[in-house]
């Protein structure tokens, strides 16, 4: 086994009502001068309510134009390198929150993130995904240094769609079966590695346990034990995987299909976690754990997870589809590589093919 790097957690982290109002004090612990605060339009609309007035730290505030991309992390670099910040606030889902993380690693200053959706745990790891300009997956980045805050108003998070937290349940029920898929072959894995695989059981039973409940409490914005709890299952505990178990915790084949998927124009209007979550019954298809498939198949319809190409809007019947999703899910440096073995586009046809029979058959 190689180098273990443990980045288990922001510097800080909180949520609790009113906890913005908190800010400026906690900015200036660290003798910070001034910032820029990076958001989306619409996260920020939600936010500004809760964001309080600064008065003594100035703040620039900066709306990203999009995407999370090479182009957006130049042009935003540029603009601010030289400037004197001292701190970049993040303020939306996880791709203003990536970008707020890739731009402040450039310019060498401290990222605190204000997560408006329960979509991801980019808020919690010290980590971007890369787009390109039309949406398409083209790598992530992992920074040396950790986030230096979350903070978490629950009410914000109160107002977003329920279309997202489904996505970030299953982003976030992913991290067992791809750290188990990473570890599987390792005898006696290190202390951290375990408390990883630990918390990701722990994410597996909260998710299925009170999934539905929070979904039924967010639609009606209620903000209810059961809701709160699914909230930090996928900020914090999603987080704290890959934190704690670095590469043996983070993504595998699961978020290769992810990125395959992102090729094809018809699922752009997917989110993150959604093609995610079939991505992991592509992935059990791969390791032929068809029983963990079934069980996990009431949960996906329960919450209107895809859990077939058709659902997503691909053919499988089409050649052409499943030669270019075979081919991109093993592109060089993607995560199917570090489970344990190869797999070759024979391999990966076979188990989206065989995943569509098999949930023909149960249906």
């Amino acid at each position: 086994m190689g180098t273990l790097q443990v980045q288990g957690s922001p510097s800080y982290y909180a949520c609790e009502l009113n906890i913005l109002d908190n800010l400026e004090e906690l900015l200036l612990r660290y003798r910070f001068k001034s910032g820029v605060v990076l958001h989306g339009e619409k996260s920020w609309a939600v936010t500004e309510p809760y964001f309080p007035k600064f008065k003594e730290i100035p703040l620039l505030f900066e709306r990203y134009n999009g995407e999370c991309s090479e182009n957006e992390i130049q042009r935003l670099t540029e603009k601010y390198i030289n400037k004197g910040f001292d701190f970049i606030v993040g303020i939306g889902g996880g791709k203003v929150i990536d970008l707020a993380k890739a731009v402040a690693f450039e310019i060498n200053k401290d990222v605190i993130l204000i997560p408006t959706l329960a979509s991801t745990c980019a808020a919690w790891t010290p980590l971007s995904v890369i787009y390109n300009d039309y949406g398409e997956y083209v790598k992530y980045t992992i920074f040396p240094r950790n986030n230096l805050m979350v903070l978490v108003e629950p009410r914000i998070l109160l107002n977003s769609p329920t279309n997202y937290l489904k996505a970030g349940i299953g982003d976030t029920l992913a991290k067992l079966y791809e750290s188990v898929a990473l570890t599987k072959h390792i005898e006696s894995p290190r202390l951290p590695i375990q408390l990883a695989l630990k918390t990701a059981e722990v994410i597996q039973e909260v998710l299925l346990k009170y999934s539905q409940r929070a979904l039924f409490d967010l639609d009606r914005s209620f903000l209810s034990d059961e809701l709160l709890k699914v909230f930090e299952t996928i900020i914090v505990a999603g987080g704290l995987v890959g934190g704690l178990g670095d590469e043996y915790g983070r993504i595998a084949a699961a978020h290769s299909i992810h990125n395959a998927l992102t090729k094809f124009t018809e699922t752009h209007s997917l989110l993150h976690g959604e093609k995610v979550a079939y991505g992991i019954l592509a992935q059990l298809s791969l390791e032929n754990k068809f029983d963990e498939i079934e069980r996990l198949i009431p949960f996906f319809k329960n919450l209107d997870l895809p859990y077939s190409l058709n659902i997503i809007g691909l053919d499988v019947h089409r050649e052409e589809v499943l030669n270019t999703l075979a081919k991109a899910t093993l592109s060089p440096g993607e995560s199917i590589h570090f489970m344990k073995g190869s797999f070759s586009e024979e391999d990966i046809i076979g188990a989206i093919v065989n995943l569509e029979n098999f949930i023909q058959q149960i249906n």
